[in-house]
């Protein structure tokens, strides 16, 4: 017996079921790397994920979420104002993977009935989904790897459970404003 294709409804259905949303708990730098990090919090749990992410993209996500103009389009305006100009939209973007140590991420488009994803790095669909307003999704299977290797091969003498805790304790100096 043949069974019929899914629908895209029931498909959308099943990725939301392996998916957590978050939301940017904040922006800060790395005390021991000086690297930007990118900090995604679970909306319905205390579950944080940092992502490390560089300068630019750092700076892109930062005058997002500061609503901040600049005289011309950054890089991440410019894909906003071409997807528009094509009557696209981005409807969410997923933290997909986890491969030795580099995360990825997909961006969802939509263009009238075609949906299409998009491979990218976590950076530049964060910018991407700022600009859109659309939901930021973590994969589960992303998050069960990322609990389980979190300061493992830090230069920081923090385990797991400790790093959990400085990031879920962060102030608003130190996430620079954005708290959520």
């Amino acid at each position: 017996m043949k069974h019929a294709p899914a629908s895209e409804a029931e498909i959308l259905a099943e990725l939301a079921a392996t998916e957590v949303e978050v939301q940017i708990r904040g922006l800060m730098l790395d005390p021991v790397t000086n690297m930007p990090i990118v900090v995604l919090k679970d909306v319905a749990s205390d579950l944080v994920l940092p992502i490390w992410v560089g300068v630019f993209e750092a700076n892109a996500i930062a005058l997002e979420l500061e609503k901040t103009a600049t005289p011309r389009p950054m890089t991440h305006d410019l894909l906003r104002n071409l997807a528009r100009g094509l009557n696209a939209s981005v409807e969410k973007v997923v933290v997909s993977d986890l491969k030795e140590d580099t995360f990825y991420a997909t961006i969802w488009l939509r263009q009238g009935n075609e949906q299409v994803a998009m491979d990218a790095r976590p950076s530049d669909a964060i910018a991407l989904a700022l600009r859109f307003d659309c939901p930021i999704f973590v994969a589960k299977s992303v998050l069960g790897r990322t609990r389980q290797q979190v300061g493992a091969d830090s230069d920081v003498n923090l385990n797991p459970d400790e790093l959990k805790k400085w990031l879920e304790n962060l102030n608003e100096d130190e996430t620079g404003g954005y708290k959520m």
